[in-house]
């Protein structure tokens, strides 16, 4: 008897949390996917039922192959350059006890900073090539002649990208040292009573115990990168000619500038499914680790 009463009260402090995930994430998700396979504008009272017609042209639609492309590097680029810094500043930092606590708020500074305050930092300051950085590039050489980054058809995803790279790596600096912290100073001290250079102790101490964490945060960058906008919108909106493109601009542009709804929602579930195929990864390497 107590112990269904137990199994009641979990499930009664369940039931809020349950019924918020449903009603936000569940129910508009369906309604997403049922979007996808109509021709609709936004206004009108029914929805024109189509199947697949959405996905086979959206596979056409150059533009949506260009974000893909862009969506894809913007990942590969997370997944390496933010994620070697803040682990090499959290190694450094490991090891600071003075110090520590002030260069974690000053590497923060970025992180916390609005969207809008960075992106106006790099659009006019950095980058610009008439009042910023490359301007003072430009006249401290008169054969320079630097260019916006941000205007450039090859580069311009990458400009973008480094900019939020800028603001996230701190975060990640923040993970990793926590994660650092909790390798059980034992095995540490063992190797190296046995001797072990520093990239031995990271290699075989520090790396395994902090394998989880990272793991984590890989999965996190993936499902980010597929859900990259902010930046985007608010340094190119996709330009110049769609070259800085990313699913969520081209999903908002479809929805609110074209008022293609079904076209959009079929990006949506696209970008969707990617965070999906991640979460699924890593939580067969979780059960596998289990295992082991």
């Amino acid at each position: 008897m107590i112990k269904q009463l137990k199994k009641h009260a979990y499930l009664a402090l369940l039931l809020p949390s349950l019924l918020i995930s449903v009603s936000i994430v569940v129910i508009p998700g369906i309604q997403t996917v049922y979007s996808s396979l109509t021709d609709w504008n936004g206004f009108a009272a029914k929805k024109t039922f189509i199947g697949l017609q959405n996905y086979a042209r959206l596979f056409q639609d150059p533009y949506f192959r260009i974000a893909l492309k862009n969506n894809l590097i913007w990942m590969l680029l997370f997944l390496t350059v933010p994620v070697a810094m803040g682990m090499a500043m959290a190694l450094l930092l490991l090891h600071r006890r003075r110090s520590r606590n002030l260069l974690q708020m000053i590497f923060l500074i970025p992180y916390v900073l609005a969207p809008v305050v960075t992106a106006m930092i790099f659009k006019n300051i950095i980058y610009s090539p008439t009042s910023g950085f490359l301007h003072f590039l430009n006249e401290l050489n008169q054969g320079l002649s630097l260019k916006n980054p941000l205007t450039n058809k090859d580069f311009g995803i990458i400009a973008v990208a480094a900019v939020d790279m800028w603001h996230f790596w701190s975060y990640l600096m923040i993970i990793y040292l926590a994660a650092l912290r909790q390798t059980p100073q034992d095995q540490v001290e063992a190797a190296q009573l046995d001797g072990a250079s520093f990239p031995q102790l990271f290699r075989h101490v520090y790396l395994p115990n902090i394998k989880p964490t990272a793991a984590l945060m890989s999965i996190m960058i993936v499902i980010f990168s597929f859900l990259a906008f902010d930046y985007v919108n608010l340094l190119t909106q996709g330009g110049p000619a769609h070259y800085t493109e990313v699913l969520a601009t081209l999903a908002y542009t479809k929805a609110f500038s074209e008022r293609r709804i079904g076209m959009a929602s079929a990006i949506s579930v696209v970008m969707s499914a990617f965070g999906l195929i991640a979460s699924i990864l890593y939580t067969r390497l979780t059960i596998r680790e289990e295992r082991d």
